[in-house]
């Protein structure tokens, strides 16, 4: 999926939501459990459920492989799945993969040719050489770790050089050569609001992926205050409040509410910043 197509998407939903799958095999309602893929069950309901309001969905693979060849499975039975609905969402692998050149290049034919997926994220700790591999995909994208949510974000990315450059900004700034705004986006953590005026005026022109919404605590209207630009540049994700949203046999509904009750203040904010 290029980047208009995207955007047209965002546009047609009113919405830059994405779903987050991380689906941890014991928080699933228990009567799922005596079916033959439980895992991929859950997520056909959870997409099923929302798919009117999300234009993304985000498997993280680390829920899929520690459950062995089974997991990986029913990962790409969903992956599967998502890629023949009609108005196809936009499909992340959230696998954050990053080494040197012909690794990459591997991890990029297992995701982007094997899996189908649109965009894998990627540690860019490495240099360019662990990224640069991603980009030479028709149409397909690389989100580069930025300025994660996590409590341990601190622990580097905050980091400055003797010219006071926080390290997140140097890997904007230097990973911005390496693609462009049609193969390239950034992960942003909504717990970090107050930083998107800083990382746009280092990357106008990219979608971000900004995760921490919901349980996380990340404020949507601070992101879209800070972050929007004129194609909206902003994927949005929420998992745990979205797919853990009920527990009993209305799972699914109670997803669906909200999905529904996020995309809607999505819609308002489109609206108030004219991209509607």
């Amino acid at each position: 999926m290029n980047k208009l197509e995207l955007f047209d998407n965002i546009k047609k939903k009113k919405s830059f939501l994405c779903v987050g799958l991380d689906t941890d095999i014991t928080k699933i309602p228990k009567h799922l459990l005596q079916l033959t893929d439980p895992v991929f069950e859950f997520n056909k309901q959870i997409i099923d459920a929302t798919i009117e309001y999300a234009v993304a969905y985000k498997p993280n693979t680390a829920f899929y492989e520690c459950l062995g060849t089974k997991g990986w499975e029913s990962l790409e039975k969903t992956i599967q799945y998502l890629n023949q609905i009609k108005d196809r969402p936009f499909v992340i692998a959230d696998a954050k993969r990053g080494d040197i050149g012909n690794t990459s290049t591997m991890y990029a034919k297992a995701f982007f040719e094997q899996m189908n997926v649109d965009a894998i994220t990627v540690s860019p700790y490495m240099g360019s050489d662990s990224v640069k591999p991603f980009l030479t995909f028709k149409d397909k994208w690389a989100i580069i770790l930025a300025l994660t949510s996590n409590e341990g974000a601190s622990d580097f990315q905050y980091s400055s050089s003797e010219i006071k450059t926080q390290l997140f900004e140097t890997i904007l700034e230097k990973g911005k050569k390496w693609g462009n705004e049609n193969n390239m986006m950034w992960v942003v953590g909504a717990t970090k609001a107050e930083m998107l005026k800083t990382i746009r005026n280092i990357v106008p022109n990219h979608f971000l992926l900004i995760p921490g919404i919901g349980n996380q605590g990340g404020n949507l209207r601070e992101v879209v205050k800070n972050g929007l630009n004129k194609q909206c540049g902003l994927i949005v994700n929420a998992s745990r409040s979205i797919i853990y949203a009920g527990n009993k046999n209305d799972f699914a509904q109670k997803s669906t509410n909200e999905a529904k009750k996020v995309q809607k203040e999505m819609e308002q904010l489109l609206y108030q910043y004219n991209l509607l």
